[in-house]
């Protein structure tokens, strides 16, 4: 049971290291892309800020859930001040700390959680039955006869084709952007490989239970790196 656990969070880290990866575009000045070994106290440290800083101007609700890949807010926004001090290097009784803070970014940079940027379809017909929650669910899980078609739910490319990532069977990820990725796990056959293009509703695999009791799609939406909620941008059904 022990070694079952630990296999299902490597595999979750190589996952989470992978799509962190497959999105890494440049970010604005202001922001931080948090990397593996990362801590919110690290990167305070790093950028001359508090901890209490940095999660509140991230809404971060626990400072110590942040993802490989995220993308945070590390200088004051527009008009805001610090507050609580920023951390002072040396330990020396000046404002070398508070001068050397990073300059408040432009009101207009990318933002750390995500826009409605993206129009996808749903990737599979079936029911839903276990929904993003941002801690154990990091997308959408459907169910449905074995075969059922899994499609693109946008267009984009193949970043990732194959059943190297233990806990997710055959998986695909597709690159839609520079900041968005869609992730399909379970599969019980692949229909596209690495470096291919797709279209929205392209055929790419059949729904099965590879690293799973169950026939069922595990799909992910990730901006930026970080997981958010599908649901919000699959049209209603």
């Amino acid at each position: 049971m022990l070694e079952t656990t630990r296999i299902k969070r490597l595999g979750c880290a190589a996952l989470l290291a992978l799509l962190a990866a497959c999105g890494s575009a440049p970010v604005a000045p202001g922001y931080y892309r948090v990397e593996r070994g990362d801590t919110l106290s690290k990167i305070a440290r790093g950028n001359r800020q508090s901890v209490q800083n940095i999660a509140r101007w991230n809404n971060l609700t626990n400072p110590d859930n942040i993802e490989v890949g995220q993308v945070l807010r590390v200088a004051p926004p527009s008009g805001t001040a610090s507050t609580s001090g920023a951390i002072r290097s040396g330990g020396g009784s000046g404002s070398a700390g508070a001068s050397a803070a990073p300059r408040p970014a432009p009101a207009d940079t990318a933002p750390a959680t995500a826009p409605a940027a993206i129009s996808l379809v749903w990737p599979a017909d079936g029911t839903v039955f276990r929904r993003f929650d941002g801690g154990n669910s990091k997308g959408i899980d459907i169910s449905a006869a074995a075969g059922t078609p899994i499609v693109a739910a946008a267009p984009g490319t193949v970043v990732y084709a194959g059943n190297g990532l233990r806990g997710y069977g055959n998986l695909l990820i597709l690159k839609h952007n520079a900041d968005y990725l869609t992730a399909y796990a379970h599969n019980r056959a692949l229909f596209v490989k690495e470096g291919e293009s797709v279209k929205r509703g392209q055929k790419i695999a059949e729904m099965g239970n590879t690293d799973t009791d169950r026939v069922m799609l595990h799909f992910e939406l990730r901006y930026q790196g970080r997981s958010i909620d599908p649901s919000k941008e699959l049209p209603p059904r």
